[in-house]
């Protein structure tokens, strides 16, 4: 073999050697950017207001996506994040602490592959006032009496309040509910809340039959809340019926939960108190913005600085009281 021919030859080898260190080998000293796949057909149609959090979604699957409004609403600042997600795909999962606990810790703590979390319905010291219920296991139940003021007496009422709830196909439904007995097992739905008011003569305690049109609401997983914000695709605020009063004419930070006509569920975080952020919204404003998202039916959850959501292990609004709250229930999205 001539000189010239041997020293192409080796040539040739090394060239070879060389791009494969360069493709495969444990030397790979210029590896491609993962790839990040993000379902890009929007799950719902929203205004131009939102834009998606790409960067909030990064190994997301298909029917799940985040999206971030910050446009001005009544001439207040905004910054809203709502978690969009087909229920049929992601898991729904209300969760209780043992004792008041923030909502990342939620988010830590819970075993699998997990998207968000976002604080639940209302609470004391250690002690939730709301439904949570997984699988068909209740574990808190919406609180079933109240005692307010009547002809100067304190005095027992006894009101439907509000939930979210999935049967076992994954359908949501939004109602006002009640647990009938004393062992809280049967859980009853009624088509309109009870009729009470402040400073009105309580009514009987809600039953199989009163209020008008009850049924059992068959549920797998539900989140409780008050007051229902949207019923059959109509604004229907019933905080007076709910007997619920948190500070539902003023602006401040909110959270909520709705679904679509196509039975597509929206969580919804607006941050509030942050001068160099989001004001909040009133209870009529976060109506709004729920419809205006095509929700045909929402609840509110517990606000003000209970308001925490937390996407992909990142906290998104900033909670109000400057840290974050400790509540008792939460809403836990995850792998199915």
């Amino acid at each position: 073999m001539n000189r010239k021919l041997e020293f192409s030859l080796i040539a040739v080898l090394l060239g070879v050697l060389l791009m494969s260190c360069s493709r495969n080998g444990d030397t790979k000293y210029h590896p491609e950017k993962p790839e990040v796949k993000i379902d890009s057909t929007p799950l719902i149609s929203l205004s131009s207001n939102w834009k998606k959090s790409v960067n909030l979604m990064a190994d997301f699957p298909n029917g799940i996506q985040v999206y971030l409004n910050k446009t001005p609403i009544n001439g207040k600042a905004v910054v809203a994040y709502a978690v969009v997600f087909d229920p049929k795909i992601i898991d729904f999962k209300p969760v209780l602490a043992a004792a008041n606990k923030k909502v990342t810790d939620f988010y830590n703590e819970e075993p699998g592959v997990k998207y968000a979390c976002i604080n639940g319905g209302f609470f004391g010291t250690n002690a939730s006032y709301s439904l949570s219920m997984y699988q068909g296991v209740v574990d808190a139940i919406n609180i079933k009496s109240l005692t307010r003021p009547y002809n100067s007496v304190n005095t027992t009422y006894y009101p439907t309040r509000g939930a979210f709830g999935l049967n076992d196909t994954s359908v949501p439904d939004v109602t006002w509910v009640y647990h009938v007995g004393a062992g809280n097992s049967t859980l009853y739905s009624y088509p309109a809340p009870a009729a009470i008011k402040l400073n009105t003569a309580p009514l009987a305690v809600p039953s199989a039959t009163f209020p008008a049109g009850a049924i059992s609401w068959n549920v797998k997983s539900a989140i409780g809340g008050s007051p229902v914000l949207i019923k059959n695709n109509e604004i229907k605020i019933t905080d007076d019926e709910e007997l619920i009063v948190i500070d539902n004419t003023s602006s401040r930070a909110r959270s909520a939960i709705g679904y679509t006509k196509e039975n597509k569920v929206v969580v919804l975080a607006v941050e509030g108190n942050n001068s160099s952020g989001g004001a909040g919204l009133n209870l009529a404003e976060l109506a709004q913005l729920m419809k205006d998202m095509g929700c045909v039916a929402a609840l509110n959850l517990d606000g003000g600085g209970s308001t925490t959501l937390t996407i992909n292990g990142k906290q998104t609004v900033k909670p109000s009281d400057g840290t974050e709250r400790g509540v008792m229930t939460a809403l836990i999205l995850k792998e199915k």
